[in-house]
């Protein structure tokens, strides 16, 4: 059975990760590459201009399998060297894919988002959270530590302090909390997060592709340059932009008025 289910509707594309039973566990074998074909086929389709990621049933992800963990299977089995090569192999190859994502991505975050859950969740550009959501690094508490690269990501989120006071501690935040340290923008009840997300989602689409696709990169880029360096990236990329026809039709569309209506010309 997949892992992933996909809906593409209009210019937004829905992914759900559907182990509704086990509350999304992700590392099973083969989800690595699930994820990297969705990631894949999302960057060559320009008609995708945003992505919302959400779970199935009550539960984001509850990260990595800790039954898996407990028989010492799958990525978790067999001795240091084999167990390192299935974090490369597939579990990263999820967070890879994620945050190779060109288009922008909203985490509809529904319910637990623990470990691996909570960095997959941190991955997105934007996160909305239901009132039921809930977060958490608790690798300590497993007597493992963060194997996902969470260390790089979650401190980018909601700085240093914080991010070392979940780690650290192992303390599970709920939605409140995790608005006011800026893991998510909002908050919003429970059976109105994925109409929230999607509105947001369509409000995104409305933008042209092509420019929507760049500044997601001079965002990226943004965090690891130069000021002067982000600057002549800008440059080059506005240079790029003031040609093409999505241009000329926001410029008019502004001088009327009006919606914009933009192509990807």
């Amino acid at each position: 059975m997949s892992l992933l289910q996909i809906e593409n509707s209009g210019h937004v594309t829905i992914l759900t990760i559907d182990r509704a039973d086990t509350m999304n566990p992700l590392g099973a074998a083969g989800d690595g590459e699930e994820f990297e074909a969705a990631a894949r086929a999302i960057n060559e389709n320009t008609e995708v201009r945003c992505v919302i990621l959400t779970g199935a049933g009550r539960a984001f992800s509850a990260g990595g399998d800790v039954k898996a963990m407990k028989e010492r299977s799958g990525t978790f089995g067999g001795n240091p060297p084999t167990i390192s090569d299935g974090y490369r192999n597939n579990i990263h190859r999820i967070l890879r894919a994620l945050h190779g994502l060109r288009v922008p991505v909203i985490a509809a975050v529904n319910g637990a988002a623990i470990g691996l859950g909570c960095d997959v969740a941190c991955l997105a550009d934007i996160r909305i959270a239901s009132d039921k959501a809930k977060f958490g690094v608790t690798f300590l508490k497993l007597g493992i530590i963060p194997g996902d690269g969470g260390t790089w990501i979650l401190p980018r989120v909601i700085g240093m302090s914080r991010a070392s006071e979940l780690f650290y501690t192992g303390d599970v935040i709920g939605a409140e909390q995790a608005q006011n340290w800026g893991l998510v923008s909002r908050v919003v009840p429970h059976d109105e997060l994925l109409a929230e997300a999607r509105a947001m989602a369509d409000k995104i689409a409305l933008m042209p592709p092509h420019s929507l696709r760049h500044t997601k990169n001079l965002l990226r880029q943004g965090t690891q340059i130069s000021y002067d360096t982000a600057l002549e990236m800008a440059a080059n990329t506005q240079a790029l932009m003031h040609p093409t026809a999505d241009h000329m039709e926001g410029v008019a569309a502004l001088i009327e008025k009006r919606q914009a209506n933009f192509t990807g010309d």
